[in-house]
């Protein structure tokens, strides 16, 4: 058996895993690994990672759910056509993103779907944990990179889908990742499983454009004094996002963490609002225009006007590819709760950590020497005899039954 086959392998399963970003991810993964591309805009193969103990890439495993039944051979053709993929790759790893493809099982809820939410958890979980055995995984981090959710209408509402899939990587025992701003783990019946489930997770809503910018340039008008009367901003956007954005409640639960990053750099919110603006024939890209109104020395009155256009998969796809490595490596090392060290790829992260983007590279850069100290943690172990199966089976009995209310949550049984 070569080295290759011999070296523990990790799964990535993808919640929305024939979306734009999973269709990216799987792509550029191979592309990558075959040497066709190099791994631009990924932080975790830079110099300061070399020792951490991360998965390489040609180790991850994709698979996922999806509510949708395009295989990702075609979508990858179709974000050919659209500028997203560069010619002639998806052609040449045609064979893995078909290997990807094959592992994909049906999301939901979708509808006239009847399955209780406990059937849904159920279901869900039993999935994950068939991907690893099959695939004699170490271990599987889930990844939500699904179009965004309308915010939770309260107590006593249905959990929504983001939660259900977090709920069920708890019960499989998989650490779990939100890239988008669904509630996910931050559903208070969630966030208590997790609590006592102990593993790992990160999230939510991955900052790839205009928050990016935000971070930098919100601590530099902090740090040099000057008064920022006013920030507004433009989104234009196509796709599959910006149709689910189009939804006034999804768009609010998206400018959340917007406006988070300039309460928390700036110490204030200044006047101005982010607008969501969903223009079809843009496809996978996007537009960010931002104005920002502030005084200098002698209230002297001046303007800065940024201008972002990036395509969006484009932008998150390393972002995915480091947050599972550095995920699963944690979960390895034996890490558990939030990891709040991960907020440098998140406009609402969790725990308390900086808001500055060079606060949060530092922290980042913190995790990387404390993954390279830390050698195989408890969760290791060889393959066929995968950890995860392990944790699984102490996670199924802790897990939440969704059929009954958890104590403060105000849901009816």
């Amino acid at each position: 058996m070569s080295a290759s086959l011999s070296r523990p392998r990790v799964g990535v399963w993808l919640i929305g895993a024939r979306g734009s970003v999973a269709t990216t991810v799987v792509t550029g993964c191979a592309a990558v690994t075959a040497g066709l591309h190099p791994p631009t805009g990924m932080v975790t193969e830079t110099p300061a990672f070399t020792d951490s103990g991360l998965p390489a890439l040609s180790d991850l495993v994709f698979g996922g759910h999806d509510t949708l039944d395009c295989p990702l051979p075609k979508r990858a053709e179709t974000l050919t056509a659209g500028g997203v993929l560069p010619p002639g790759v998806a052609t040449a790893v045609a064979a893995e993103l078909a290997a990807a493809d094959g592992e994909i099982r049906p999301g939901g809820p979708v509808p006239g779907d009847t399955r209780s939410e406990a059937e849904l958890i159920t279901a869900f979980a039993d999935d994950m944990r068939d991907f690893v055995r099959r695939h004699e995984l170490e271990r599987a981090v889930v990844v939500n990179v699904a179009s965004t959710e309308p915010a939770s209408a309260g107590p006593g509402s249905a959990l929504p889908a983001s939660t259900l899939y977090a709920l069920a990587a708890l019960r499989a025992g998989c650490p779990y990742v939100n890239f988008t701003p669904s509630e996910g783990m931050h559903h208070p019946v969630a966030a208590r499983e997790a609590e006592r489930n102990g593993l790992p997770y990160a999230g939510r809503d991955g900052k790839t454009g205009q928050t990016l910018l935000r971070a930098v340039l919100g601590p530099m008008f902090a740090q040099r004094a000057l008064n920022v009367r006013a920030w507004s901003g433009t989104n234009l956007l196509g796709g599959g996002d910006g149709a689910a954005l189009a939804d006034p409640a999804a768009a609010a639960a998206k400018n959340a963490g917007k406006e988070r990053v300039l309460a928390d750099t700036l110490g204030t919110v200044p006047e101005g609002e982010v607008h969501i603006d969903d223009v079809p024939a843009l496809g996978d890209w996007k537009t960010a225009w931002d104005h920002i109104a502030f005084d200098g020395f002698l209230g002297t009155r001046m303007i800065l006007q940024t201008i972002w256009q990036g395509c969006d998969s484009a932008l998150a796809a390393p972002l995915v590819l480091d947050l599972a490595r550095l995920t699963a490596r944690a979960h390895e090392a034996g890490l558990s709760g939030p990891l709040g060290e991960l907020g440098f790829y998140f406009k609402d992260p969790v725990g308390d950590g900086p808001a500055s983007l060079a606060e949060q590279y530092a922290a980042l850069m913190g995790l990387g020497e404390r993954l390279r100290g830390a050698g195989a943690g408890h969760c290791r172990t060889a393959v066929g005899d995968s950890g995860i199966r392990r944790s699984a089976e102490e996670a199924a009995a802790r897990a939440v039954d969704p059929a009954e209310p958890a104590p403060g949550s105000g849901r009816e049984p």
